[in-house]
């Protein structure tokens, strides 16, 4: 039986004295600085440490635009029909310790209209992940999601030098692995029964980014963001998966 994660492995390495492969040498590598928890400002939205004084409200209203509950299927807590609940849970996932939990406001209202999180943040390993995406109807199919996503890249890689940074979901959830897919992330695979949440079973699709992939990835996001902002109709003629596949010097343009 042949060695068959040997043969899907794609990666650049070494040969040890005893001719065995190795992972690269990283010599000028130096752990990653932990985030701040403080603002990302862009031209369509800013990033605000979740405050449960200052955006509870914000939230709860923008989310009850969501009537079915749809955005919360795919996560362990929701939907909150009843303000009182939403308190609760907005108290409490102010204060988590594991998690660093912002607020994505509309600069144009100056309300909450989504929220964000860092989370399984790995400074030694330069690993970070954003999870806990929670998109109102205010900000689904918007500039300012797209933008509020790129913030948070940005902070990670270039501000604060990570080298990788995740992106899980249900495998379930469609809406999810595309948003991963048109953001530039690879698909990495699927862990089975990775969890359970809500009585039912999940099995967790894997993407991520690398800092050698951001060098491409944040060029097209200021274009395609700056092209956003100059347009008269604040529309792209061209989509973000399409500028990402050109500065990445991808032969098939075809849309995801």
């Amino acid at each position: 039986m042949g060695d068959s994660v040997g043969a899907v492995y794609s990666g650049k390495g070494e040969l040890n004295e005893l001719g065995q492969p190795i992972g690269m040498a990283l010599p000028d590598w130096s752990p990653a600085s932990f985030p701040p928890h403080t603002r990302m400002e862009g031209y369509f939205c800013r990033l605000d440490p979740l405050d449960e004084e200052a955006h509870t409200r914000d939230l709860f209203d923008a989310f009850a635009l969501d009537r079915e509950g749809r955005n919360w299927t795919y996560l362990p807590h929701g939907p909150f029909p009843e303000y009182p609940a939403f308190e609760k849970f907005m108290a409490a996932i102010c204060r988590q310790d594991d998690m660093q939990f912002y607020a994505i406001v509309d600069r144009r209202s100056d309300k909450a209209v989504g929220v964000a999180s860092y989370l399984r943040v790995k400074p030694k390993a330069g690993s970070i992940e954003v999870g806990h995406l929670v998109f109102s109807p205010l900000l689904q199919r918007r500039p300012a999601a797209t933008e509020a996503m790129y913030l948070m890249m940005r902070r990670a890689f270039t501000e604060l030098g990570y080298r990788r940074y995740e992106w899980k979901c249900d495998v379930l959830n469609a809406a999810s692995r595309q948003a991963a897919m048109r953001l530039g992330f690879r698909f990495e695979g699927t862990f089975r029964q990775a969890n359970v949440y809500k009585g039912r079973d999940r099995d967790t699709a894997w993407f991520s980014l690398l800092d050698r992939e951001w060098q491409e990835l944040d060029p097209a996001y200021k274009e395609w963001l700056d092209g956003v902002r100059r347009s008269p109709d604040g529309q792209q003629n061209e989509s973000l998966s399409l500028a990402i596949k050109r500065h990445r010097g991808d032969t098939d343009l075809s849309e995801l």
